[in-house]
């Protein structure tokens, strides 16, 4: 039964189109530069991310996703940001690879207060092994040849706005209705088409609450639409002990419902893992999902590592 739900998966995801395309993240809070671009505007500090999520273990063929991103404010002001993005995401058959350059420029309301407008602008490139299926029929012409390294380009802007407590955010990652192929060939779309990249507009809000000198609370959340798919809606809610020690807990509606512990190391680096219980059938053949993410900050003024940003 498990090869036949993995020979499903893969042809959705590979085949015609597929409306959950972007990796799926259950710590985005950690991973803000790869959905939005603004974000890079909100620091003042070069910063280095690496995420690694492993989707319902024990499924064969599961989703694998790894995520590095890299950013730094540029100018005496401070008020334009540079990054770059790699995210490798491999399902089945397909491996897919986005390389993205992220740019942005903040608009300084306050002390405490920005807006920043963010640009990404990279390549994506996509494989498709069809030998790693099982397939019923070893003439079909669908999988008669693999994909092999097509490129396409990425265009995507968001908007960020925080405080030193609140963020409102914004934005698409990828304007561009990419169409991936497995022959040179564009005459039948039908035959040699692999999948249609799909818009993805998501919204994300958070805000720190001092529930005591030694405890913060971060209510925030996460919603993405995609054409063709349900609203999807996350939920989560973070406590900080002693500027030290994060808890947490989020729930996917109607999809899954997750965990997370992160430690801050010292004032630079913060590391953490998140597990994810799936609440639909699937749940029956996997092992639930985790995250493992590691952010590290350089700062330029000591004064700004006395008390690392909940977000």
């Amino acid at each position: 039964m498990k090869y036949y739900i993995l020979l499903l998966l893969a042809f959705i995801s590979v085949n015609l189109s597929f409306s959950q395309q972007d990796p799926q993240y259950t710590q985005y809070m950690y991973n803000t530069q790869a959905v939005n671009p603004g974000y890079i505007g909100s620091k003042e500090a070069l910063g280095f991310g690496l995420l690694y999520r492993t989707q319902w273990v024990s499924f064969e063929g599961a989703p694998q996703t790894g995520t590095f991103t890299i950013n730094s404010p540029l100018g005496e002001l401070k008020r334009m940001g540079l990054g770059l993005s790699i995210v490798s995401d491999k399902i089945g058959p397909a491996t897919e690879t986005n390389v993205v350059v992220d740019y942005s420029y903040s608009i300084i309301l306050s002390e405490i207060s920005r807006l920043s407008f963010g640009l990404k602008a990279g390549v994506d490139l996509l494989d498709v092994d069809y030998t790693k299926l099982n397939i019923y029929d070893a003439n079909d012409p669908q999988f008669s040849q693999n994909v092999d390294k097509k490129l396409q380009p990425q265009i995507g802007a968001g908007i960020f706005f925080n405080t030193d407590r609140l963020y409102l955010g914004l934005s698409v990652p990828n304007f561009l209705n990419s169409k991936h192929y497995n022959s040179d060939s564009l005459d039948d779309v039908n035959v040699n088409a692999v999948a249609i990249e799909r818009l993805h507009y998501f919204f994300i809000a958070g805000y720190v609450f001092d529930i005591s000198e030694n405890l913060k609370f971060k209510p925030a959340t996460m919603i993405k639409a995609v054409s063709g798919s349900p609203l999807q809606a996350d939920l989560s809610a973070n406590f900080l002990f002693n500027e030290k020690f994060t808890l947490g807990a989020a729930y996917r509606w109607d999809a899954a419902i997750s965990a997370m512990a992160g430690f801050q190391i010292t004032n630079k680096l913060f590391v953490g893992m998140g597990y994810d219980f799936q609440t639909t059938d699937i749940e029956k053949y996997s092992d639930g999902s985790y995250e493992i993410f590691l952010r590290f900050d350089v700062f330029n003024k000591t004064e700004r590592i006395l008390t690392p940003r909940f977000f």
